[in-house]
Formats: structure tokens, C-alpha cells, sequence
């Protein structure tokens, strides 16, 4: 006999069995009660979240032979479910929108439309992947969308709602389909080892629905694929060995390097995790998640129900949490979501990688923009050294000032002719003779600085500071 996939065999067979769909569930029960059961839907959402699934559950509670009008509870036992569990029912018509897209294949399904069904009340069409009609076939199904027989009913089913144009999604009742909750997989899957009697370890489960990505087909598909090892007890060290799931304590300690700023032992985490073959695209997704529960702990606490884990990874999450604050959890989390689009199109992914991670270790080593304008003004206790300008040559031999350099948008000069000096007087009103007054300072003269002198500032380690940390571009040079 041949053996049934995990995600067929446990396919849900009536709403109340449906996983984390209760709203639409409840909607659609509800229909069925008060006599409003539309004559087209449009189910929506990613893979593996119950769109055929309700679809074929809604078919079997419309046309079920046990009863004498559309239920909410199919026996799943008359000929009708049973056809319409295997895909095989002559009343309820599953095509595939991908290989009959074309405006002759809409049209020979609105020649057999306006036949009675064989059996059943409802004649039903299910189009998976609908948006993969073309703009002449969808055209070619909006009359009979609009106004259908009184025995046939459409139920459209999509992963992208947005190439099914506006004029065919206002003849449908649209259903959006939410991903499922890690923790509702969980407790799918579970059920299904106890059901299976398949041995396993507690701390498979949760980080196995995490891999699904809120999809219960794609978790199913894991399982099964653990299944096929022939180990037992399924442990949290297959998913390693055979899924490439990270070793969570590997990444806990990567992260714990980058909190203790410990550069080396940093490096030396990141190789013990790509030399069990971990690419660094995933290496990156790992460290996004990890450092999202840190940030949820940081701002929610370690009890927060935003965080799917164990006990023992609440305690440890929580510990580390402590060494970040959130504004750096938010930082990490956004760069390394823009270097994963970027490592996926280099020749260096690791050097990449590494050269980021270093950047989180030795943060303290850069300067945010606050602490380059403080310095920049001269306010910081420790200022950028500078290079020492020349001197200028001043009118006077005996008195002579000093001649800056500086980037500045504008001219910061300024003239103070002798005649202009008047006796100043002094905090106690004493006039002060003009032989006593301090020398004035000399005109400031503007000269042209040349190609080497203007290399020499940009190459200044404080101007390349300061234009770094500023995102700037000089405009110009002047030397006063």
C-alpha cells in the first residue's frame, strides 16, 4: 500500500477541525445556517495555511448526501465526501489556474456550467492559483461570475491577491488567511507523533514550528522528513544534522561574544557555526530571529507571550538581554536585514558577514554623530587630534597668529583695522591709554590652497571621522 504524506493524511475534514482559521471558519458555518452562501470567494494567503482546505470542507458541507440541505458538519462518509476528499468528485470541479489559464479553458467551463450537477445540489468550481489566469480569461469568466446558475457555485483560491484584478475580486466574497501561530503547530505536531507513536524530545517541537514559518503543510513536510531518518527519539539535533536548523546554543553564544565585545572569540563562534555547513544567508536569518526575542525580552520581559520558547531558552534569552540595550537589539536587527540582500549577490558573503559582527563586538570603538560634533567644536574632553597648521606671517615681527584650516560652507574671516580702535575701559572704569591696549589682530589674508595641501586635509583622520560619521560631502576647501 502507498504510503500517505503526513499532510494528507491529517488534512482537516470539517471547520472545526481547521488550525488557526476560526474566524473564517465561523463565518462560513454561519452562512451556512442562515441560508447566505455566496455564490463566489476568493481565499487568499501564503502557502500551506488551509485555503484548499476550507475549500474542499466548504464543498462537502454544501452537497453532503446524508442530510437534506447544506450542514456544517459533513458526515465525511457519504460518496460525495469521500469523492471530494480524494479530488475526484464529478460535482465539484478542482482545476489548476496555472495550465488552464487560457480564454478556452474559461470558455468550456461556462459551457458545462449551465448543466445540473449529477448528484449533489451544487455544481462547484475551485480554481487554485487563480491569479494565474490570464487578463482575457479573467474577462471571459465575469459574466457567469456575476450571475452564476442558481446550482453553481465558485471558490477561488491564491497565494497573491493582487494579480486578480479589481473587476473579479468585486464579484467574490474575499477571505484573507492568516499564518498559523508557531504555537498552534506545535501542538498539531504533537498530537500527530502521540497519534503516529513516534518517541520524540520535548525540545524538537517548538523550534520545528518555528522552521514552518506559519505554514502547517510546510511543518507536516519536516516532520515527515524526520520521520525518514529512522531515528528515534526525534531530537533537536536532527534538525542540524538533516534540516540545517543552527544549533541554538551555538547562536547563544555568538551572541554572548558580541555582548562581552570579545572580537576574537566572536570570529571563532561564527567559523564553529559555518563549518557545520550553515551558509551565511542563514547564519544571518538565525541571528534576525535570536536577536528579535532578545529585543521582545528587553522591552516585553522574558514571560512575554510574543516569545516562543522554552523555559530554559526564556532564562537564557533573558540573560543575554541584559547585555544590549533595545536601541542596539534595533540597530543589529535592521543591518543585518539589509546584509542579507547584499551577502546573497557577493563573492565575499563571509568577509561581509564577519566585518558586520565585528562592528556590533567593538561598537564602543565608533563614535555616533553627538560625540563627532562635540569633539568637532571642541567641547569633548578628548578631542580629534589634529595636525598643526603653519603659521601665518603677521605684520609685526614680534607677534605672529596662528593660521587654521577648515571645511566650511561659507568664509569665517573677519577684519579688525588698527584706526577702528577706540580706549576700551577696564571693570573699574579706569580708561585704558591707547600705548597700553593689547596689539589688534592682523588682517586675515586668503590664499589659494593648492592640490597637495588639499589632499593633505581630506586625508586628515578627523576629517574622515567626521565625513563618516556624518554621511557628508565637502563642497569645498578654504584656507584662511
Amino acid at each position: 500500500m502507498a504510503y500517505t504524506v503526513l499532510a494528507r493524511k491529517y488534512r482537516s475534514q470539517t471547520f472545526d477541525d481547521v488550525i488557526g482559521q476560526d474566524p473564517i471558519a465561523q463565518t462560513l458555518k454561519n452562512a451556512i445556517k442562515t441560508g447566505r452562501v455566496a455564490h463566489a470567494y476568493l481565499f487568499a494567503g501564503t502557502r500551506g495555511v488551509g485555503k484548499t482546505t476550507m475549500a474542499r470542507i466548504l464543498a462537502k458541507s454544501l452537497n453532503c448526501l446524508t442530510v437534506d440541505a447544506p450542514t456544517t458538519q459533513p458526515c465525511c462518509k457519504c460518496d460525495s465526501c469521500v469523492a471530494v476528499n480524494l479530488g475526484e468528485d464529478i460535482d465539484v470541479i478542482e482545476i489548476d489556474g496555472a495550465t488552464n489559464n487560457g480564454v478556452e479553458q474559461v470558455r468550456e467551463l461556462r459551457q458545462n456550467a449551465i448543466y445540473r450537477p449529477a448528484r449533489c445540489r451544487f455544481k462547484i468550481y475551485i480554481i487554485d492559483e487563480v491569479h494565474m489566469l490570464t487578463v482575457p480569461a479573467f474577462n471571459a469568466l465575469l459574466k457567469i461570475l456575476e450571475e452564476p446558475p442558481s446550482h453553481v457555485k465558485f471558490i477561488f483560491a491564491t497565494t497573491e491577491p493582487n494579480k486578480v484584478i479589481p473587476t473579479i475580486q468585486s464579484r467574490c466574497q474575499r477571505f484573507d488567511f492568516s499564518n498559523i501561530n508557531a504555537s498552534l503547530i506545535a501542538g498539531q505536531l504533537k498530537s500527530i507523533l502521540e497519534q503516529e507513536k513516534i518517541k520524540y524530545e520535548d525540545d524538537l517541537i517548538l523550534p520545528l514550528a518555528k522552521m514552518a514559518n506559519g505554514s502547517m503543510r510546510d511543518g507536516l513536510s519536516l516532520l515527515d522528513r524526520l520521520i525518514s531518518t529512522g531515528v528515534e527519539p526525534l531530537s533537536s539535533q536532527l534538525l542540524e544534522e538533516y534540516l540545517g536548523c543552527p544549533n541554538s546554543e551555538k547562536i547563544y553564544n555568538l551572541i554572548a561574544k558580541i555582548g562581552d565585545s570579545d572580537a576574537a572569540g566572536t570570529l571563532a563562534a561564527t567559523e564553529n557555526l559555518i563549518s557545520t555547513g550553515l551558509s551565511e544567508v542563514q547564519l544571518v536569518d538565525a541571528l534576525i530571529d535570536y536577536m528579535r526575542d532578545l529585543m521582545v525580552a528587553k522591552s516585553a520581559g522574558a514571560d512575554s507571550e510574543l516569545l516562543i520558547l522554552t523555559a530554559e531558552q526564556r532564562e537564557r534569552t533573558s540573560q543575554l538581554s541584559e547585555k544590549f540595550d533595545t536601541a542596539a537589539l534595533v540597530y543589529s536587527i535592521t543591518t543585518l536585514e539589509k546584509l542579507r540582500w547584499s551577502i546573497k549577490n557577493s563573492d565575499t558573503p563571509r568577509a561581509l558577514l564577519e566585518a558586520l559582527l565585528l562592528r556590533f563586538a567593538l561598537s564602543e570603538h565608533f563614535l555616533n554623530v553627538d560625540e563627532l560634533l562635540s569633539q568637532l567644536q571642541g567641547n569633548s574632553p578628548a578631542p580629534i587630534k589634529k595636525k598643526p597648521a603653519p603659521e601665518s606671517v603677521s605684520p609685526e615681527p614680534s607677534r605672529s597668529e596662528p593660521r587654521a584650516s577648515s571645511i566650511s560652507t561659507g568664509r569665517l574671516s573677519a577684519e579688525h583695522p588698527a584706526s577702528s580702535i577706540e580706549p576700551r575701559a577696564t571693570s573699574d572704569g579706569r580708561k585704558v591709554a591707547s600705548d597700553e591696549q593689547p596689539q589688534p589682530k592682523p588682517p586675515i589674508k586668503e590664499v589659494k590652497t593648492s592640490s597637495r595641501r588639499k589632499n593633505q586635509i581630506l586625508n586628515d583622520p578627523a576629517v574622515k571621522t567626521v565625513i563618516l560619521g556624518l554621511d557628508a560631502t565637502i563642497t569645498g576647501i578654504e584656507e584662511n
